[in-house]
């Protein structure tokens, strides 16, 4: 095992007395290109090229000697700490900080970040990181060869937000670009890069919001959520509502399908949850609603008006879906796309029936229920509204 190993963060600055102490006694050195060709790096010590984190740390963990890591940025930020001082590797590790590339981003944008969302982009997380994109005003994202500018941007597309591109940041090669996202996929970008993600027309932050990195509008307003609504239409009670939600599960990083979102309720909801949102309609009056419904909460979300199920042909693929209308044709193409939960209703049990029929034809596991809630008045306790009807929510069982 390596006899000592520090972690240097390197942001373009001269190094520190400490870095350079370390590099001094290194028998091992490991970090990119540009770190490799430093001037400090001991012309004796072995060089490493960082490419597989996992095998590097293996290699340091063998090594008798003097290991010095280099790292772009901040190394505890998304960053190689992590890998070295996982428990198979065995390593304990110095850290010798730098400004983070988020942070220098942001610096360079001139903008404050504390109200940003911060998501790592690889080929297998670039789907998540863009739905992030899709809910939040702003977002910075750490980019990878085959998940950057360019394919952010495509997977995007009908999303316009302002892209930027910090390229190369800390070298004399540092370059800044603003362009909207619809130029981004058609230029060629150099690694390493950050993006600044920004737009909507979401809140403001206000001065309530400044205590907790990545806070929201939506996130600091009202309590709760499936409260009542005075526009809500047939079948969208706040019973029913809470507890479409609550099957769903929505999250950061999802993109949640409202078919028939009606008012709006539970495409509003599930985005201050933090979950990207396409809610459909066919009524554009409908859609107006939905859309003045987010903006008073400050959330993000994108509304399309068109019927289920042929508008539903080219949107972008989800992760759970809500049915509100359409009945089994609508519930069947959903289930074509293979999200992991379905959740629907119906007034009658031959239309339940339809909908459960479609789904555990499809391979779903199938829940019902039976909801009753009755309004009460409380100064007399009279009812005023009572609600019946059968909720369905269906889970695509887990490969393995």
């Amino acid at each position: 095992m390596a006899d000592r190993v520090t972690v240097i963060g390197w942001d373009g600055s001269p190094l520190t007395a400490a870095a350079r102490s370390a590099l001094s006694a290194a028998t091992l050195v490991a970090g990119a290109a540009h770190h490799l060709a430093l001037p400090e790096v001991p012309p004796t010590a072995e060089r490493i090229r960082l490419g597989s984190l996992g095998l590097a740390a293996r290699r340091i963990a063998g090594h008798r000697g003097t290991a010095v890591v280099f790292a772009d940025g901040d190394p505890g930020f998304f960053g190689v700490v992590r890998t070295l001082r996982a428990p198979e590797h065995g390593l304990e590790v110095e850290v010798v900080p730098a400004v983070s590339a988020v942070a220098a981003a942001f610096a360079r944008a001139g903008m404050p970040w504390d109200d940003a969302q911060v998501v790592v982009a690889h080929p297998r997380t670039l789907r998540r990181a863009v739905n992030v994109c899709r809910a939040h005003a702003k977002v910075a994202v750490l980019t990878s060869p085959g998940a950057g500018p360019a394919e952010l941007a495509l997977l995007l597309d009908g999303v316009h937000r302002t892209f930027v591109v910090c390229e190369e940041l800390g070298t004399d090669r540092e370059q800044v670009s603003v362009l909207t996202s619809d130029k981004a996929a058609d230029h060629s970008w150099r690694d390493p890069n950050v993006v600044i993600v920004i737009g909507g027309g979401g809140q403001a932050p206000t001065a309530d919001t400044g205590w907790l990195l990545g806070q929201s509008a939506a996130q600091s307003g009202e309590r709760g959520w499936a409260r009542p609504q005075p526009d809500a239409g047939e079948g969208e009670s706040a019973q029913l509502r809470a507890a479409q939600l609550a099957r769903l599960g929505p999250r950061t990083g999802d993109l949640v399908w409202d078919i028939g979102a009606g008012s709006g309720g539970v495409a509003v909801d599930a985005a201050v949850l933090g979950a990207a949102v396409i809610a459909v309609d066919a009524d554009p009056h409908a859609c107006e609603r939905v859309t003045a419904a987010a903006r008073k909460r400050g959330v993000q979300l994108q509304v399309v008006v068109g019927r289920a199920p042929h508008v539903l042909e080219n949107l972008p693929e989800p992760d759970v879906v809500r049915v509100g209308g359409g009945g089994a044709e609508v519930v069947a193409a959903v289930a074509d796309r293979r999200p992991e939960r379905i959740v629907s209703h119906a007034s009658t049990r031959d239309e339940a029936e339809a909908i459960g029929r479609v789904l555990t034809e499809h391979g779903y596991a199938l829940e019902c229920a039976l909801l009753q809630s009755v309004a009460l008045d409380p100064r007399t306790w009279a009812e005023q509204d009572r609600s019946v009807v059968f909720l369905l929510s269906a889970q695509r069982p887990v490969t393995r």
